[in-house]
This record gives structure tokens, sequence and C-alpha cells, in this order.
């Protein structure tokens, strides 16, 4: 069950790692992009109050479940990422830097391209 729930992990989290990556460019794809990256960013900034910032209750239930089988993970789940995908370690501090300006960029994006299309009446 374990080994199931990790490979779920994987492909949820990852897939909302790229739609908060990309979901900004499709006209009808931005207003669930602009709630993903606010509940992303009310996830670590809220949420990481309590938890720690950048907290991420996917990347904790992953982290149980892969400490179930034994692995030992990085604190950051894009550097687990980026190490799965590539073979590379890019290490903490790095991948926690793309990670923020990564963030940053789309949220700007989101919110400039919703208010846009919400003044021409573009749905």
């Amino acid at each position: 069950m374990d080994a199931t729930l990790n490979v779920l992990f994987f492909v949820f989290h990852t897939l909302w790692m790229v739609f908060n990556c990309v979901g900004w460019i499709w006209r009808r794809t931005r207003p669930w992009h602009l709630a993903t990256v606010t509940l992303t960013g009310l996830s670590w900034f809220v949420l990481g109050i309590w938890y720690g910032w950048g907290y991420c209750p996917c990347t904790d239930w992953h982290w149980q479940v892969r400490e179930r089988l034994g692995y030992v993970d990085p604190p950051s789940y894009t550097q687990l990422l980026f190490t799965e995908l590539t073979g590379i370690d890019v290490g903490t501090a790095a991948a926690n830097l793309v990670t923020v300006l990564v963030f940053a960029t789309v949220l700007v994006l989101s919110v400039v391209l919703n208010v846009k299309d919400r003044g021409t009446g573009t749905p």
C-alpha cells in the first residue's frame, strides 16, 4: 500500500507543481491556476507559521509514506524531484531559491492576467 501511495503522491504533487508553473498560460485555466497558487502560498506562509516556513501537507504526508518505505529525504520536495528526474542533487539552498523565484513569478503572472481577463470580460 505504501509503495502505491508513494507513486500517487509523486504523480499528484508533481502535477500540482507543473500546473502551478504553467497554468497561467491558458486563459481557461487561469482562475484555477490562481486558486492553486493561492492554496500553495497559504500553505507555505499561513500553515508555515505553525509547521515551519514552506510547509506543504502533501510533502509532509509523502515524507511519512517514504519514511515507512525506508527513504531518507531532503527537506525540499523540489530538491527530491530534481534528483529523481535528473540524478543530480542541486542542494537545498538552490532548490529553495528556484522554488521561491518560480512561485513569485507565476503568482505575479497569475494575478495580473486574471485581473486583465476580468477587465476585458474574457472568461
